[in-house]
């Protein structure tokens, strides 16, 4: 967080360290992380608020600000105080402190963050033809076999997948030579 304010524009910076200031001086136990590369404030890992600071204005966003402000959220940008420009933009330190509060409390009502709930997918099974070839060009095999899990299948699945003997050829003789240049599957996009 100490970056994220030293990079905002200066009128920003005091707005964030107070905001900051008074999260810590209401909530103690509040946790410092980025969220979507913006500074939060969570507690037992749920979102109590989060800043944005931009060009010529920031945003602060209590995450259940609906519930805390209902009709009184400001629409004319992210967050229920509008463009926020300077320290007179937030409401009075009472105010703010009462809503911090009412974040912390809504956070310690809420359900503890979901876990995803899926299974990892399965190692996509080795073409035959593919491992053949593997089997002859060493430095290959030994490029997809230390690629992550998610580059291994998208060399797999895209042999796999080809209907035609002729464009599955085709497919593990070009895989053969990327993998020779340690070349990931989707490699003419890495840097766009």
């Amino acid at each position: 967080m100490d970056g994220y304010i030293a990079k905002a524009q200066p009128f920003a910076q005091p707005i964030l360290e107070h905001v900051r200031e008074r999260v810590h001086a209401v909530v103690p136990d509040v946790e410092e992380t980025l969220k979507w590369s913006a500074p939060s404030f969570t507690l037992d890992g749920k979102i109590l608020l989060i800043m944005a600071a931009f060009k010529a204005h920031m945003a602060l966003n209590f995450w259940r600000g609906q519930e805390m402000r209902g009709n009184e959220a400001n629409g004319d940008a992210m967050g229920q105080f509008g463009k926020i420009a300077s320290l007179a933009d937030l409401p009075p330190e009472a105010e703010l402190d009462r809503l911090i509060r009412e974040a912390a409390d809504l956070a310690k009502s809420a359900p503890a963050p979901r876990k995803a709930k899926h299974e990892p997918k399965p190692p996509p099974a080795m073409p035959p033809a593919f491992a053949a070839a593997l089997d002859k060009a060493p430095k290959s095999k030994a490029v997809l076999e230390g690629f992550s899990p998610s580059a291994q299948r998208d060399y797999l699945e895209w042999i796999a997948e080809a209907k035609q003997d002729a464009t599955r050829e085709k497919r593990i003789a070009t895989a053969i030579e990327w993998l020779a240049e340690g070349k990931k599957r989707h490699w003419k996009y890495q840097n766009c």
